[in-house]
């Protein structure tokens, strides 16, 4: 609790004052909302990822959240923050992932890290394992196939992964990637699919 802050409603100034601890050597974890991140989209630029500080951004409701209203809709996170230099971006299939993001972010110290992740409620029950740090733009192999591929990133890859098993049953066979980082995006991954298959979603 004593190294917990909340500063209310004041976006911008969580975004600044965690450049400041960073500046200090502290390493920042700012978690915000996806839809009002946008009010410190400033801040995030000239602040922390323009100095390159080790901001780690927790950026929840990404994606859209239902009864939470259109205000809260995190719909524009990716598109905008694709744009600032400097900045890992990141979204977490399962909450095992969430955690070992969180724990690759803290251990790194180069600059600003991006992780964002859904309203709602998990899919994985047994989660705490052992955490791990992640190769940072390096995406993962969920099933292998030979009919498509389809690529996905946070959450919505376990749709995928049911959606695979079903046209399995049908004996369509489709390759699965889990690409975990939109920036840096793995290119190894995106070269093959482009090489090695005709149908890529």
């Amino acid at each position: 609790p004593e190294r917990t802050f909340d500063v209310g409603i004041a976006e911008q100034h969580a975004v600044t004052f965690s450049a400041g601890l960073a500046a200090q050597g502290f390493t920042a974890v700012c978690c915000i909302y996806s839809s009002f991140l946008q009010r410190a989209y400033d801040q995030i630029i000239h602040d922390v990822a323009l100095q390159k500080l080790p901001v780690v951004f927790c950026i929840d409701r990404a994606g859209l959240v239902g009864e939470d209203g259109p205000t809260h809709h995190g719909q524009f996170d990716l598109a905008f923050l694709r744009t600032i230099p400097n900045l890992i971006i990141s979204a977490p299939i399962n909450e095992v992932y969430l955690r070992n993001l969180l724990h690759t972010a803290i251990l790194q110290k180069n600059g600003p890290f991006v992780i964002r992740y859904p309203k709602g409620q998990g899919v994985i029950i047994d989660w705490q394992q052992q955490m791990q740090e992640l190769s940072i733009g390096k995406a993962q192999l969920v099933r292998k196939g030979i009919d498509a591929v389809v690529l996905s990133l946070g959450h919505i890859g376990n749709s995928v992964i049911k959606a695979t098993e079903l046209l399995e049953l049908e004996n369509i066979n489709i390759e699965h990637w889990d690409m975990i980082f939109l920036k840096p995006i793995d290119e190894i991954v995106l070269k093959n699919a482009c090489r090695n298959f005709k149908t890529i979603i």
